[in-house]
């Protein structure tokens, strides 16, 4: 049974335990570019005691962002500064993700904290691709039906995008097909109403991802770990569902991916979503069990004895926390405290460190280098 602070090898790479750092958008860039926040912020929880740290959803155009301010890695000017970011973080003995994204449909909206509408186009907006004409709701930008042509330039888009990402220094790649974003999108019969090959049918539908994940992973080396995330329901009857997802993780499986990141919802505005502690780790455990792959469970967990049942009980092999982060970057520290187990500390931080739970150093990353095509 695997326990909290276990390590978990994912092919050549060992995280020194099953905490990841969950992307979360930060709203705070400018033309896709990383800047000193994003170099904190991610620092920050870099020296708190992770294993695995990624990039809030990165997108792979321009018109790929949920708002103006996301950050981007559409050109090969946005790798410098990432560079430094994961230099910093591989520095503290964790693992440096980047999670690839496009917004679909949901693009081109306000920062959170200025509202929840659509940028006009005369204010910096844009009009949003989707794989139908449907808006998400009265509040968002109407989108543009994606000819089959710039179906093939998303693929590229996403294959150029890990090239980048690994010229950076990227040890791991996680692709977004979740939260009612453009892969979502394609998936949910209550998104795309297409009646060409990427609609209809199940296997129409995620004819994209295998495109996706087929392109991407030719850009790896074989010794890097390929995640991706996805809404395994869209809490609303008619959608995308656990069982589509079971079948999903099948295909990719066979396609390179390692491990499952098991979100749910944020498909359409009227979903029913029963809420509570962990209402998602059960996807992520049928996931696991069904399509015989490594899941990682995310949503409402936060604290130490969550996340040990979870991992003792097979449910997941990796847990995802977000807010939690936000609130308390040193969690993990805390934890392994509280646990009495070894944990790796920062060199400046030993004289707050219990002696009984410094690990002597941290488990090694794989330092093989990441070029695209090996």
């Amino acid at each position: 049974m695997a326990q909290l602070f276990d390590p978990l090898p994912i092919r050549g790479i060992t995280l020194q335990n099953r905490i990841a750092v969950s992307p979360m958008c930060q709203y705070s860039s400018n033309d896709g570019f990383a800047n000193d926040w994003h170099l904190v912020h991610l620092g920050g929880r870099a020296v708190g005691g992770a294993s695995l740290l990624f990039t809030e959803a990165t997108a792979v155009t321009p018109e790929g962002r949920i708002t103006p301010e996301d950050l981007g890695i559409w050109k090969d000017a946005h790798i410098d500064f990432l560079s430094r970011i994961v230099k910093f973080v591989t520095g503290q003995g964790v693992v440096p993700g980047m999670q690839l994204a496009h917004a679909g449909r949901k693009a081109s909206t306000q920062r959170p904290w200025e509202g929840a509408d659509a940028v006009p186009l005369d204010q910096g907006g844009w009009e949003p691709l989707a794989p139908s004409a449907v808006a998400y709701s009265d509040h968002y930008a109407m989108p543009r039906a994606m000819t089959k042509e710039e179906i093939r330039g998303i693929v590229d888009a996403f294959t150029q995008a890990a090239r980048r990402a690994l010229e950076a220094g990227f040890r791991i790649l996680e692709i977004h097909g979740a939260h009612g974003y453009l892969l979502h999108e394609f998936f949910s019969p209550l998104s795309n109403f297409r009646t060409d090959e990427y609609g209809g049918s199940f296997e129409n539908r995620t004819r994209i991802a295998r495109e996706v994940v087929t392109a991407v992973r030719k850009q790896m080396p074989d010794n890097m770990p390929l995640f991706i995330r996805i809404s395994a329901t869209d809490w609303k009857e008619g959608g995308w569902d656990v069982d589509q997802s079971v079948e999903l993780a099948k295909q990719l499986k066979t396609l390179g991916v390692d491990l499952v990141d098991c979100s749910s919802a944020a498909l359409v505005p009227d979903q029913k979503i029963v809420a509570g502690p962990g209402f998602q780790v059960p996807f992520a455990e049928r996931i696991r069990r069904e399509a015989k792959i490594m899941t990682g469970a995310v949503g409402l967990i936060e604290t130490k004895e969550q996340v040990s049942e979870i991992l003792a009980n097979e449910k997941a092999d990796l847990v995802f926390m977000a807010r939690e982060f936000l609130r308390d970057p040193y969690w993990p520290l805390r934890a392994a405290r509280e646990l009495k187990q070894p944990i790796s500390w920062p060199a400046q931080y030993l004289r707050a460190a219990p002696p009984d739970t410094v690990a002597r150093k941290p488990l090694e990353i794989d330092a093989t280098k990441a070029k695209a095509g090996k």
